[in-house]
């Protein structure tokens, strides 16, 4: 029995396995990396060179520290689905990589990759707590408002003061600006800070709108939510492919139905119809693209594929590499040479032009004819197991996590048309939201409190 007169009491005890006050915000820097990786967008390559050092930095810090104290940075449960879902999107990739096309691009492809694994634990790490979660989604609604701001501005006056901004400093030290004249050439439409050769601002701003219309709605309420909606909405009709219309179509029935019920946002959707009128005859650029969407009623297979940009030739040509690479695919990013010899319409002008289609414009028909069976039902194994953390969370958690998760599954709706996700940009951008999404529902839990 203990000496009562000189044992501390209980409350003076250092609890079992708590970890100590101060480890428990984790790396503090983390938010601010991600922020900084996130803003840097419209410069690729200096976005690629935060990727790869906050790689390098998560992995110094964990040797460093020989993985002890991994549970003061990310639970347990973070930390698995975390990296059964960047091996989800890794595994099919490597695989593929055997017998591809190109098996020298596809294996360096495989290998570079390999970066994102550290660097998504530090994505998650910068959400596992209250305040880092704060710190990091407040500053992406920020974002998105700035750049939702600039683009607007753009609309009004012709430039993005943001990308005026980037082109006046890149031309001051190389001697030449963020695009050629040639990039430029022909491109109308509204391009914002990322600029007129990376026409990709509608699709950005539709799968990060979440973070900003939860901000909105959390400070100003229905009005916040409503005055967000639409000056982002206005942007990605402006900026964006018909592909980011059905992405923020999706956001705003995905946030918009608990916040305003469906009678409320029936009427939004029925304003959203009328602004979307307005801006077909204010703007050439959304007046052509609804006119080519017409040509979708027309009962000849020709009026569908101009309608869908050429796509219907396109996913023929994925269908048979599928057919002939079942297995494993033609290898990640070998859509362009396998293309020719699946081509359906082979020596016919493209409507997207000359040359060989990218990729497959598809999600499952990307990871099908890229990475076969094998690449797709790891896919579907990872979302399967990135719902059921989704379905066993309590209410706290999915609060918590609702931004994060809605980005996610709107960015990756298979029935809609996508960029490459075996690229740079688009599959950086993914893998962001997927260890967001993560770091979120299983926060730490001493953070895992109601906001």
């Amino acid at each position: 029995m203990p000496n009562s007169s000189t044992d501390p009491p209980a409350s003076a005890r250092p609890a079992a396995n708590v970890p100590h006050r101060q480890s428990s915000h984790g790396w503090r820097w983390a938010p601010a990396w991600v922020l900084a990786y996130v803003a840097l967008w419209p410069a690729p390559g200096y976005a690629e060179g935060v990727l790869v050092l906050g790689a390098l930095l998560a992995i110094v810090k964990l040797i460093g520290s020989r993985f002890r104290g991994g549970s003061q940075l990310l639970s347990g449960a973070a930390w698995a689905l975390t990296s059964v879902l960047f091996f989800a999107y890794w595994l099919p990739e490597l695989v593929s990589s055997f017998d591809a096309v190109d098996p020298g691009r596809a294996l360096r492809e495989a290998a570079a990759d390999l970066r994102y694994l550290p660097f998504l634990w530090l994505v998650a790490s910068a959400v596992a707590n209250q305040r880092g979660r704060r710190n990091t989604l407040g500053g992406l609604a920020i974002i998105v408002g700035v750049w939702t701001v600039d683009a607007l501005l753009q609309a009004l006056t012709g430039t993005s003061p943001l990308f005026f901004g980037i082109d006046t400093i890149k031309q001051a030290i190389s001697g030449h600006g963020m695009c050629t004249a040639i990039e430029v050439a022909g491109r109308d439409r509204l391009s914002g800070v990322l600029g007129p050769c990376n026409l990709k601002l509608g699709l950005v701003l539709a799968s990060l709108s979440p973070f900003a219309l939860y901000a909105m709605s959390r400070r100003f309420g229905i009005a916040g939510w409503l005055l967000g909606a639409t000056a982002i909405g206005v942007v990605v009709v402006l900026a964006g492919s018909r592909a980011s219309w059905i992405t923020y179509a999706l956001v705003l029935v995905l946030s918009g139905w608990r916040l305003l019920g469906w009678k409320k946002l029936l009427g939004v959707f029925a304003f959203g119809a009328v602004m979307l009128v307005v801006l077909g005859i204010v703007s050439p650029d959304v007046r052509q693209r609804l006119e080519r969407t017409t040509h979708v009623l027309a009962a000849n297979e020709a009026g569908v594929d101009r309608a869908l940009s050429g796509r219907t030739r396109i996913w023929g040509a994925a269908l048979c590499m599928a057919g002939h690479h079942p297995i494993n695919g033609v290898g990640a990013r070998g859509f362009r040479e396998a293309f020719p010899e699946c081509d359906p319409q082979s020596g016919q002008v493209a409507q997207w032009g000359e040359g060989p289609a990218l990729h497959a414009h598809q999600i499952v028909l990307e990871i099908l004819s890229e990475t076969g069976v094998f690449g797709l039902l790891l896919w579907l194994a990872g979302g399967a197991l990135a719902w059921r953390a989704w379905r066993f969370a309590d209410a706290a958690a999915r609060r918590r996590a609702r931004p994060a998760m809605l980005a996610l599954v709107v960015t990756v709706f298979p029935l809609n048309t996508h960029l490459a996700f075996y690229s740079t940009f688009w599959g950086g951008l993914t893998l962001l939201l997927a260890a967001l999404y993560a770091g979120s529902l299983l926060a730490l839990p001493d953070a895992a409190e109601q906001k």
